[in-house]
Formats: structure tokens, C-alpha cells, sequence
């Protein structure tokens, strides 16, 4: 029985390390799959590697190859998991279960026998001499027992030997099955790559070479990168986007763009100028808000009494747009871009409505439908034959086949003041001159007009290089080439035509044709000569001793036409008088004859009536009073040719319907009838009418607004400052709350207490303030420009006996017989931002969201 106890001890060991064997086996199993699917899915992403960017045969052969080798790779260890599954189900758990099941079946029976024979033997042993048969059955009982124990004994004996049998032979095949498993898998693998040995080797040369390709690449990058840092790099802006779509002009950059409602604040948004329509939005993928959904119908005007800089106005019918660049360049930038896409339209509308014969090319303005922007300013139409012709034209002059400056061939570009040709990068120095230096256009991007092109070809390389270049040989100076750096590039047209360093004294050079004067060979009446002087800066609004202009000489000679447009367009360059009606403004000087229309004395002649619907108010009047001043505004909304249409929603009864003021305009067509500002006895809205009539554009009106004000000495607002902050905290208060007799019963709540430091320049904006939150003693008060707030609204829980006992205080604000609580910040800032816009503050920044005002704790105000 010891051996039997100590080999069912062995089997009970071995029972349990095969169920541990089995558990790991099981983990084994699943890790292996766990791997699989993390395998699976890093070689597709090594998969997705290829298809990123621009195709690249070579990786893509690379990556192609080596997924698939690595694929059948995983495919072989699948296979490896399933053999080991397998085996561990055949061997081991069938061991466990049904080979360890007999021997435990069979030890039991053994066990039970030989309780039997125990209980046989004690049974015998306990029978007296005196009872015979009971010692006869006991005794024959003791022999059945003995031979059930001996038979399940030799059951015991043999399940044990063949326990032991197994437990050899099927752990050993357990063992020997895996390792031909692996042996499998491996030898698999070794196969897959070692198809792959020749192209690895390959491919391993390819990247070497790769390699000292990338470092040389690098090393040069890193020798460029040293030589531009030694250079001196300029801080310039970054120009706007401007290119040709398929809707005509489309120029795009950022702006600060003015709100439109009573706080005044300024943001910075994304303008497109596109398909005839000014447009912004605030990020890429937010949709687009129209500013002007029609260009034809809107002027653009720079703003030099605004309180920033760099600011311009478009304006249209409907509403106003102040808008703010970011530098001087920027803003005359896209002012010219605004007024050739006003032109362009115009343009485009003509050649739509009025397609043009063969025989209207002689006396016209051939005029494109798409203009491109250059510092010139605005262009104006195309000479018939295209873009082409026009290059072709001016480069067939002698010299203009290469760069005025550096003699590469073929340039592109022209300065139209100086009358060279350029090369795209000479004339990028040339637009950092500045247009009082050279003015820059396109040879095949940008409108020509007719007598640019004839004043190309009047002078040219050539002619201009005689004179800016007198003494380049006398000087040595070696003139620099095309393959030369931009910065010697830079450096030789700084000297020759801001310096001038190589112009012959001025009696060497008279009668020289191609100098600052006009072009030698034209009469004093030729329009080339004038379209030289006009190009050079000549000043359009000189008058002689009689107080004649050249517009009023030009039209007594019968000089008319594009010469009056053009001296109008450079008028309006220069900033003195310019608007997108210069061309009514010609017409109506060609048909005055002398002098520009006067202010009439007397009311005109009533035509046709037109209704007007003005900020909800109707007005009946006529043409001739709306178009009495065609420079105007109203004039370029009502004058012939002009796209304005009447309001056809019901609601606008069929009328011409203006956003503006509609008691205020009363007075402005009084003033177009009348000819004269008549104004009711104590009118106090001067600030208002002075705005309407800033809009409508009407000169004579502002200058008579501005006798007015004179005459009567209103004094101008001082410049000053207001900034309001308030800060808010939150405090708990304990307190106790009789709820009887004798019970009292201990509360808290949260008071939020605010404090408000406002700091303002004008003492009468300061006392304003005081008076409107009724602060009349100094101990809420500061001296001199600063004012303190505190404050805390009494909770409806908390007593008012508590409330006075924590020195708590409201704050109160309105007239005498209605005041208001103030409860919180927005209530407060509300009543801030009242007292500074009636005492004429603009709000300048809001912290810490500038979209969310009265939420806001900072606010900051200026007056100019």
C-alpha cells in the first residue's frame, strides 16, 4: 500500500503540472493570435505608406515585395498555431482526461476493496467460539472480500502501469509534434527570404547610393542656408493673391474689416475679390459672407481722418465697408484692385450687352474682361489684338528683346514711366522703388491701353540706357548680367535710377530724346506727350495765371475723350479727386466746354419722376436733380449705362431703395434742387448730414457743411481715453435665520462681489460716469482721471439686516425716478459702453473675447 500511495502521489503531481502545461499552452495559443491580428495590421499600415504623397515606383516595389513576403511569413505562424492546438488537444488533454479518469476510477474501486476486507477481517475476528455458523458465514464472507480486494488490486496494478506507460510515450510525441511544428515554420520562413536575398542586396546598394545622395543634397542645402543668412533679408509684407480665374480678376489677403454696429470693433478676416463680388470669410472651411454682391454698383475711397491707419472705404448703395490693411503698399494695393474689378465689370457688361463689329475698333477703347493689378494703378482696356500682340509689339522694338537692366532675354515686364522692358526679377526690384520711381505692369498679364503701348515703343532700352547709362563706360562700372545675384541686381538699379549715379549733367543732354521731359518730334498738343507727363507725375490740377486747368485747355483746343479719362485717372492716383465716375466727368466737361458744372442757382426741369425709398422714407424727384453732380455717388447710381434696379420686393413698393437716413436725405435733395444748404433755425444733426453727405459723395454739400460749422464754432472733440475693467469673486457667507421663538437655524449662501476700476482723460466723460452710478461722496471715488467700484447684489436669501450687517452695498444706476440695479458685469460694461458712445468714444479692444462684449472683464475706448 506504500507504493500505491506513493505512485498515486506521482500521478496526482503529474495531473496537476499537464493542467498547468494546458493553461499555458491555451495562452500561448491566444498571444499568438493576439500577435497575428497586431502583425496584420502593422504591414498594412506599412501598405498605406506607399499610396502617401507623389507615386515613387521604387518604394512602392520596395514596400510591395517585403508586405508580402511578410504576409506569407504570418500565414506560416497561423499554420504554426494551429499545429500546436492540435497537439495539445491530441496528447496532453486526452492524457488528462481520459488515461488520468481510468486511474482514478480504478484507484477508487481498489480502495473501496479493500475497506471491504478490512470490515470482513474485524467482523471475523469478533465472532465467539460458541457461535459456530456465525464463525462459519464470517469466515466465508472473509473469503469473498478477500478475493474482490486481490481483483481490484490487480485492476489498480495495471491501470498504474499503463498510466506510467503513457505518461512516457505521449508527453515524448507531445514534444516531438511541436518541434516539427517549429521546425516547419522556420524552415518556411527561411525559404520566403531567401527568395528575397538577390533584390535585399540590390535594394541595399540603391540605398547606400540614396544615401550619399541625400547628404550631398543636404550639405548644399546647409551651404545655401548660411550664404541667405549672411545676406541682409528685408521684413517686407507678404503680397496679396492675385490671379485670373474664370469669373475675371481674383485677388485675395487679409484685411481688418470695421462691424457695422454700434461697438465698432475690428476683426481680421480672409477678403476675396471674385466673379464681381467682395467677399470674406473668417476661416477656410466657414461659409462666405458677401460684402458687395454687385462691384458695378460701388466705389472704393481711401480714409485718411479714420483713427487707424492704412484704412479705405468701399461703398455701395446699400451700406459702407471700412476696411484696414496692413501697410501703405498693401492698401493702395488692393484699392487698385477693387477699381480695376469695378472696371472690369463695366467692361465685361459692355461687351455682353453690345458685342462689338468689325468695323468699331477705330476711336474705342478696346476694353478686356479680365484686368490684372500692378502699381501703375488701375488699367483701363486691351489694344486690339491681345495680350500677345501687345508683348510682341513693344519687344520689337530695338533693345526691348532683352532686360533694360540685366539683358535677359525675352522679359515679360515693363516699367511704363521709365519705357524699358524687364525681366521678372528686376522688375521685382523695381516695385520695391516705389511708382514715384518706376511703375511696373505685365507685358502678357495686365490691360494695355493704347497710348502706353505707343509710348513703349516711342522710347524703349535703348533710348532710356543712353540716358541712365551716359557714363557707365567713362566710370568703369561693369553693368551687371543674367546670371548674376539679385543682390548686384538690386544694388545697380539703386544707382541708376534712385542715385543716378550715371546720368551726364543736364546741358549735355538736352534734345536728347527719352529724357524727363516729353519725347523729341511730337507737337505740344500730342496726347503721346501727355500720356508721358501724366505717366512721370505730372501735376493734372496746375493752372495758369488765368486759373485754367489742362482739362479746360484740352477741351477749348477739342482735345476730348480718353485725354480728359486719363488726366481724370491720374488725378485720381495722386489722391486729389478720383472716383469710379471719372468718365461722366469727362463727358460732362466735353459738353460744358470750359469749366466743370457749377452749382446751379435756380431748380432744373422736371423729367420723368423716380421714387425713392430712403431708410423707409419715399421721395419724388427727378433725374436731372439726382444726377446734378456726376461725381457723386447718387450721379453713378443714377447715370446712363448704370445696372440699378428697382426694389422689387413687395414690401419696397416697387421703388429705388437706399439704406441710409431717410430724414436726413431730405435736406441732401433740397440741397441738389436748390443749390444751397438750407437748413431749419437750431438744426443740431450737422454730424449726421455731414456722414450722409460724406457717403453719398456730393464735395459741394461737405463744403458747405464745413462753412456751417465753422461759422457757428463748434469746438472739436479732444482726443482721450477710457478703460474700464471689473473683476468679480464669489464669497460665502454664513448666517442665522430665525425660525421661531426660540429656533434659530445656521445658513450660507454665495455672494459674488465686483469690483470696477475705470480710468478716463476727459473730466466730463469722468463726471458723466460718476453721475449715472450716482457716486457723490469720495469714499467710492478716487481723484483725478481713476474711478473705484465696489459692489455686491444681496442675494433674495440672504436677510437684509444681514446684508447691512457685512457692510454689503448695492449699486444702482438710470435717472433719479427710475433707477436700476446693476447685478453682474454685462449690466455694467452695458452702461460703460452707453456713456462712451454719447460722449463720442469708439471701442477699441475687448479682452478677453472680442466676440463676446458684454461678457468680457476688460474694455477700452479711444476718441481721436
Amino acid at each position: 500500500r506504500a507504493s500505491v500511495e506513493l505512485v498515486e502521489a506521482e500521478v496526482s503531481e503529474l495531473e496537476t503540472r499537464l493542467e498547468k502545461l494546458l493553461k499555458l499552452g491555451n495562452g500561448l495559443l491566444e498571444s499568438g493570435r493576439h500577435y497575428l491580428a497586431a502583425s496584420r495590421a502593422f504591414i498594412v499600415g506599412i501598405c498605406d505608406l506607399a499610396h502617401l504623397g507623389p507615386p515613387e515606383p521604387m518604394m512602392a516595389e520596395c514596400l510591395d515585395k517585403f508586405t508580402q513576403s511578410l504576409s506569407h511569413k504570418l500565414d506560416s505562424h497561423a499554420e504554426l498555431l494551429d499545429a500546436t492546438q492540435h497537439t495539445l488537444q491530441r496528447q496532453i488533454q486526452t492524457l488528462v482526461k481520459e488515461g488520468l479518469r481510468s486511474f482514478r476510477e480504478a484507484g477508487r474501486d481498489f480502495w473501496r476493496g479493500a475497506e471491504s476486507l478490512e470490515a470482513a477481517l474485524i467482523h471475523n475476528a469478533e465472532v465467539p467460539r460458541r457461535r459456530a455458523q456465525e464463525a462459519e458465514e464470517a469466515g466465508a464472507a472473509l473469503k469473498v472480500a478477500r478475493a474482490g480486494y486481490r481483483g481490484r488490486a490487480l485492476d489498480y496494478a495495471l491501470q498504474i502501469n499503463v498510466i506510467e506507460d503513457k505518461r512516457k510515450f505521449d508527453i515524448m510525441e507531445f514534444v516531438l509534434r511541436l518541434v516539427e511544428a517549429q521546425a516547419t515554420h522556420f524552415q518556411q520562413g527561411h525559404e520566403e527570404l531567401s527568395q528575397l536575398a538577390q533584390y535585399r542586396k540590390e535594394l541595399g546598394g540603391q540605398l547606400h547610393q540614396l544615401v550619399l545622395n541625400s547628404a550631398r543634397e543636404k550639405r548644399d542645402m546647409e551651404q545655401r542656408h548660411v550664404l541667405l543668412k549672411q545676406k541682409e533679408l528685408g521684413g517686407e509684407e507678404p503680397e496679396p493673391s492675385l490671379r485670373e480665374g474664370p469669373g475675371g480678376l481674383v485677388m485675395e489677403g487679409h484685411l481688418f474689416k470695421r462691424a457695422s454696429n454700434a461697438f465698432k470693433t475690428w476683426s481680421r478676416r480672409w477678403f476675396t475679390i471674385q466673379s464681381n463680388q467682395l467677399v470674406y470669410q473668417k476661416r477656410y472651411k466657414d461659409p462666405v459672407t458677401v460684402v458687395v454682391d454687385d462691384l458695378r454698383l460701388c466705389t472704393v475711397k481711401l480714409c485718411p481722418d479714420s483713427e487707424r491707419r492704412f484704412c479705405f472705404e468701399v461703398v455701395s448703395p446699400s451700406k459702407s465697408c471700412l476696411l484696414q490693411a496692413d501697410s501703405e503698399r498693401l492698401m493702395q494695393l488692393w484699392v487698385s484692385a477693387v477699381q480695376s474689378s469695378i472696371a472690369t465689370a463695366f467692361s465685361q457688361a459692355r461687351l455682353d450687352d453690345s458685342p462689338r463689329g468689325p468695323g468699331q475698333g477705330s476711336g474705342h477703347l478696346a476694353i478686356s474682361s479680365s484686368a490684372t493689378l500692378g502699381p501703375g494703378g488701375l488699367t483701363r482696356g486691351r489694344e486690339p489684338g491681345g495680350v500677345g500682340h501687345v508683348a510682341a509689339q513693344v519687344q520689337s522694338v530695338d533693345g526691348n528683346a532683352q532686360c533694360c537692366d540685366c539683358r535677359e532675354p525675352a522679359p515679360e515686364w515693363a516699367s511704363i514711366n521709365l519705357g524699358v522692358t524687364l525681366c521678372i526679377q528686376c522688375s521685382g526690384i523695381h516695385r520695391s522703388l516705389g511708382v514715384h520711381f518706376s511703375k511696373v505692369r505685365s507685358l502678357t498679364l495686365d490691360s494695355w491701353e493704347p497710348e502706353l503701348v505707343k509710348l513703349m515703343c516711342e522710347l524703349g532700352n535703348v533710348v532710356i540706357n543712353q540716358i541712365y547709362e551716359a557714363r557707365v563706360e567713362a566710370m568703369a562700372v561693369k553693368k551687371p548680367g543674367p546670371s548674376c545675384s539679385r543682390q548686384e541686381k538690386e544694388a545697380w538699379i539703386h544707382a541708376k535710377y534712385v542715385e543716378k549715379k550715371f546720368l551726364t549733367k543736364l546741358p549735355e543732354i538736352r534734345g536728347r530724346r527719352g529724357g524727363r521731359g516729353p519725347p523729341r518730334g511730337h507737337p505740344p498738343n500730342s496726347l503721346l506727350a501727355c500720356e508721358f507727363l501724366l505717366q512721370n507725375g505730372a501735376n493734372v490740377n496746375q493752372v495758369d495765371n488765368r486759373g485754367r486747368g489742362p482739362l479746360h485747355h484740352a477741351t477749348i483746343l477739342g482735345h476730348t475723350g480718353l485725354r480728359l479719362a486719363k488726366m481724370k485717372e491720374a488725378d485720381a492716383a495722386q489722391g486729389q479727386a478720383g472716383s469710379s465716375a471719372f468718365s461722366s466727368l469727362s463727358v460732362s466737361y466735353i459738353l460744358l466746354k470750359i469749366s466743370p458744372p457749377p452749382v446751379p442757382s435756380s431748380p432744373p426741369s422736371f423729367g420723368g419722376p423716380v421714387t425713392l425709398n430712403v431708410g423707409g422714407t419715399l421721395y419724388s424727384t427727378t433725374l436731372e436733380t439726382l444726377t446734378r453732380f456726376p461725381d457723386s455717388m447718387l450721379g453713378a447710381m443714377f447715370r446712363a449705362g448704370t445696372p440699378m434696379t428697382p426694389n422689387l420686393n413687395p414690401q419696397g413698393g416697387g421703388h429705388y431703395f437706399i439704406d441710409r437716413d431717410g430724414k436726413a436725405f431730405r435736406h441732401i435733395l433740397n440741397f441738389l434742387r436748390l443749390g444751397r444748404l438750407d437748413l431749419p433755425l437750431g438744426y443740431g444733426e450737422t454730424a449726421l448730414l455731414r456722414a450722409e453727405a460724406d457717403f453719398y459723395q456730393i464735395r459741394p454739400l461737405l463744403d458747405a457743411l464745413r462753412e456751417l460749422e465753422a461759422s457757428r464754432g463748434t469746438p472739436a472733440p479732444t482726443a482721450a481715453l477710457l478703460h474700464a475693467d471689473v473683476d468679480s469673486s464669489p464669497r460665502l457667507v454664513h448666517f442665522s435665520a430665525r425660525r421661531g421663538p426660540h429656533h434659530y437655524e445656521l445658513s450660507s449662501v454665495q455672494v459674488d462681489t465686483f469690483r470696477a476700476n475705470l480710468f478716463c482723460t476727459d473730466p466730463e466723460c469722468l463726471g458723466a460716469l460718476r453721475a449715472r452710478f450716482g457716486v457723490t461722496n469720495e469714499d467710492r471715488a478716487e481723484g483725478g482721471p481713476h474711478f473705484h467700484l465696489e459692489w455686491a447684489p444681496r442675494p433674495t436669501e440672504l436677510p437684509e439686516v444681514e446684508y447691512r450687517r457685512l457692510g454689503l452695498q448695492p449699486l444702482w444706476t438710470g435717472a433719479p425716478g427710475e433707477p436700476r440695479e446693476v447685478v453682474g458685469t454685462p449690466s455694467f460694461l452695458e452702461e460703460v459702453l452707453r456713456v462712451a458712445l454719447e460722449h463720442g468714444f469708439r471701442l477699441d479692444s475687448v479682452f478677453p473675447d472680442p466676440e463676446d462684449l458684454l461678457n468680457s472683464r476688460s474694455l477700452r475706448f479711444v476718441r481721436h
